[in-house]
This record gives C-alpha cells, sequence and structure tokens, in this order.
C-alpha cells in the first residue's frame, strides 16, 4: 500500500526544483530550500534560503459517514536573504511557482536543463550494440557536456548517436534521481522527444528497466522520420521500477538495426520524468508579509507566507 507524503516535503521539493532566480549582475542566484528553520551559516554558500514548515492541519469529514475526508493543511513559507532585492525576487518566485502549480503540487518534472557530466543526479549515455545494454554495462559513454546541452529544451537542437556495425542499434540511456520516497509514488510518466532512423525503417523503442526483474520492460515505439514524442506510463508496481538508490532508468533505441552501410541513428531533442505522489493535491497562497531581522548585522531580510492546501482520502468502510 503507497504512503502519503508530508505536505512540507511537498512544497520544498515543489520550491527547490521550480526556483530560478536571476542576480543583478545576471548570474544564477544559489537559492537552498529545506523545512524548518533558518540557518545562518547557509549564507556563506547560498544567495538566499527558503523554509518551510507546517503550522496546522485539520481533518474533516466530507460525506455523513466519515468515509470520505479532506486534509486542510496550513503551510509556513519563510524566505530569507542577506540582499533585498535577491528576496525581491524570490518572493515573486513563490508567487508564481505556487499559482502555477496550485492543482497539482504533488507533480515533479524531471529533465536534463543544467545537467552536465559534474552533476551527480540525472545521467544520459549512448552506445551502439546488438542488443539492449542493462543500465550497469560497461559499453555506455556519457554524454559530453556540449552534448548534454542539446538535450536541456525542446528546442530542435538535437544530440544524435550514429551507430554503423551490422545488425545493431543505436542506443541512448537515461537515468533519473526521483526525490520522492519511492512509497509515495503514485504515477510514472517516462516521454522521449526524438526519432530514429535506419535502412529497414524509421522509428524509437523506449522502455523502462524493471530493477526486480532485472529486465528493459513497457515498451512503446514511434515511427516517425521526424520528432515524436513517446511516453510510458506506469501506476501499479512502481517500486518495481524506482531503484535502491531511487533512480528511474529509461533506454531508447532505433526500432531498426544497420546493416553496416547505412547507419543506425538515434536523434534525441527532449527526454523528462514525471513523478506523481500521493498527498496534496491543492496549494494556494493565503497571504504574506515582510518579518525583516534588523537587529542583527547585516541585516536579514525576511518574508513570511502563509499557505493553504488539502488533500482527500477514503478511509473505506461503507457509506
Amino acid at each position: 500500500m503507497s504512503e502519503v507524503e508530508n505536505p512540507v516535503d511537498t512544497v520544498v521539493r515543489l520550491l527547490s526544483k521550480n526556483m530560478w532566480v536571476v542576480k543583478e549582475d545576471g548570474s544564477l542566484a544559489s537559492i537552498i530550500a529545506s523545512k524548518e528553520w533558518y540557518d545562518r551559516e547557509l549564507f556563506k554558500n547560498y544567495d538566499g534560503q527558503i523554509t518551510v514548515g507546517l503550522a496546522e492541519s485539520r481533518d474533516t469529514k466530507i460525506d455523513m459517514s466519515g468515509r470520505l475526508r479532506r486534509r486542510v493543511g496550513s503551510l509556513r513559507v519563510n524566505v530569507w536573504s542577506q540582499d533585498i532585492l535577491t528576496r525581491q525576487k524570490m518572493v515573486e518566485e513563490v508567487n508564481r511557482i505556487v499559482r502555477q502549480n496550485r492543482n497539482k503540487p504533488n507533480e515533479t518534472l524531471y529533465y536534463f536543463r543544467g545537467i552536465g557530466q559534474a552533476t551527480e543526479t540525472h545521467k544520459a549515455y549512448h552506445a551502439g550494440s546488438a542488443e539492449e545494454l542493462t543500465p550497469q554495462h560497461a559499453s555506455w559513454t556519457e554524454l559530453a557536456n556540449v552534448e548534454y546541452e542539446k538535450i536541456w529544451y525542446s528546442d530542435d537542437n538535437r544530440h544524435s548517436k550514429s551507430h554503423n556495425v551490422n545488425s545493431e542499434y543505436a542506443l541512448m540511456l537515461f537515468r533519473f534521481k526521483i526525490d520522492s520516497r519511492e512509497k509515495t509514488v503514485k504515477k510514472i510518466v517516462l516521454a522521449f522527444e526524438g526519432y530514429g532512423t535506419a535502412p529497414a525503417g524509421n522509428g524509437v523503442t523506449i522502455k523502462v528497466w524493471n530493477h526486480v526483474a532485472q529486465a528493459w520492460q513497457n515498451a512503446q515505439q514511434g515511427t516517425g522520420g521526424a520528432d515524436e514524442t513517446i511516453s510510458i506510463t506506469l501506476t501499479s508496481n512502481l517500486t518495481d521500477y524506482i531503484d535502491d538508490s531511487g533512480y528511474v532508468w529509461l533506454l531508447a533505441r532505433t526500432t531498426n538495426p544497420s546493416d553496416g552501410i547505412t547507419p543506425a541513428i538515434l536523434y534525441c531533442d527532449y527526454v523528462c520524468c514525471t513523478v506523481t505522489v500521493n498527498g496534496i493535491t491543492y496549494l494556494d497562497i493565503v497571504s504574506y508579509r515582510d518579518a525583516d531581522r534588523v537587529e542583527v548585522k547585516p541585516f536579514i531580510f525576511r518574508t513570511e507566507f502563509t499557505l493553504k492546501s488539502w488533500s482527500f482520502e477514503d478511509i473505506g468502510g461503507v457509506f
């Protein structure tokens, strides 16, 4: 049975994954989101901090039997910075993120924007082979930084893998690091945008790795000779697809192999993984106010938000 995620964890991840603050000099601000409370030492390495805490949670029944219930939460979100302009931009980002995700706060999009070889979360590899290699196979080669940049966005700037060995395919492997506890996950959607060409015909085949069965499963295919989006949706036995390190693995290959004369070429424009957890399904801003700390030097510029959330639960029984 799946677990319900703590709403604080959901909001921390939502803000952390979507926060995008550009400083006055054009560089990207380093912002950390965490559970309460504020840590002054973090300002040695970060431009700002966001803390999230649960102020109150109320459980109400929404039918006479009490079987269907709604949990209504009140959350504290504090924005902290030693720079007043950075604080202002962080406040605007909190407003933007919550408003844009108010009906899906429990949904997280994982993709490769900003990822390179130095990153230890998501990874991408390519290879050529007559078989579908396991994620741990030594034949995989990680993408170079300039190749990673080609899969950052859906912008027609594609990474390609060409392989010209008879009866062998061009392959790519994508690793996504999932932040949620695997038992709270209720849905995973993997999507690949691209296409494949080969002498016997166009097409891409994608599969997801089942680490329990040690096999690639849930094959989906495209047949186009231009960009198309192919997806795999998982809603059952999800812990079989999130390994012990929290990784989900996606394989893409040309549907047809090379003939040794004409190469098999796999093109990727964009790839992503969307994870939905059991937890809050609505989030909105109630109010916010400035609460600067001017009794310390340097000043700490702080804004406190109050957010409301809710989730629904069927606890069983008879109406």
